[in-house]
């Protein structure tokens, strides 16, 4: 009797495990639930529980701080520059205040800082300011011809149809021996034909052909569609535009949709 009860004793383990596993295989409970009673695994601890908010670890809301591009666009501008800035703004309207405010302010200004205020003027479409910068650059010691400060500021001037400002910087960036990108050409082009001036419109165009850089299919497309109701300077630009892109197409809408005929 006694090795009996030993016998009973010593299965009872193996019995109970026997029993478990038929229980977890033919169990309908999912699947996530077997796996918890077989071989459960502690879960780690939360990173806040770690590493509380205050260290920065784990921020839970937004923390007020600016983001995107403007912002990192304005921690390259200094105090002195952001000064400067609003200073223009505020005196733009009185010529006498905004002259006495470039010498007591802007001309003390380092040379990053003055360009950092030229771009963020140009960026705020302050186009007039802008101009009065740029000049103030060009009277510095340290100034040296620049293509992209023209380019820049001569967009962002035809883009507002300060044409008359355009050409005098144009005038001054060719004195340079400057010749500007396909884009400040198709910009311009752009601005003089939304202006009503074709023929200024063409005079960029000649302009272009003298360039050292070989020509861009943009500017001459602009023209064409520009230059619809004067089909005899369309034709003029028709005809490089075939000799220099030979593999391409213009196309020709009816006359009688724009009134030539």
């Amino acid at each position: 009797m006694q090795i009996a009860a030993t016998v009973s004793r010593s299965r009872a383990p193996l019995l109970a495990s026997a029993s478990l596993l038929t229980r977890l295989l033919f169990s309908s409970q999912p699947l996530r639930r077997v796996e918890a009673l077989v071989s459960p695994s502690p879960q780690p601890p939360p990173i806040s529980s770690i590493f509380p908010p205050a260290l920065g670890c784990a921020r839970r809301y937004h923390d007020g701080r600016p983001r995107g591009s403007l912002w990192r666009g304005k921690k390259l501008i200094g105090k002195e520059a952001l000064f400067v800035i609003l200073g223009l703004k505020r005196f733009k309207d009185d010529n006498e205040k905004l002259d006495k405010f470039i010498k007591t302010h802007v001309l003390r200004l380092l040379k990053l800082d003055m360009v950092s205020v030229l771009n963020e003027l140009e960026r705020q479409e302050e186009v007039s300011l802008a101009v009065k910068m740029f000049r103030v650059i060009q009277k510095q010691d340290w100034y040296k011809p620049d293509v992209f400060l023209y380019k820049d500021l001569i967009i962002a001037l035809a883009r507002r149809k300060k044409m008359d400002d355009v050409m005098e910087l144009w005038e001054s960036m060719r004195k340079e021996d400057l010749f500007p990108d396909s884009q400040t050409y198709t910009e311009v082009i752009r601005g003089f034909l939304q202006y009503g001036s074709p023929a200024d419109a063409m005079n960029i165009y000649e302009d272009m052909k003298k360039s050292p850089d070989l020509p861009e299919q943009l500017p001459f497309r602009i023209l064409l569609k520009g230059l619809l109701p004067h089909p005899l300077l369309r034709n003029k630009v028709k005809q490089d535009f075939e000799e220099i892109f030979p593999d391409q197409r213009v196309y020709d809408p009816p006359e009688e949709i724009f009134g030539l005929r």
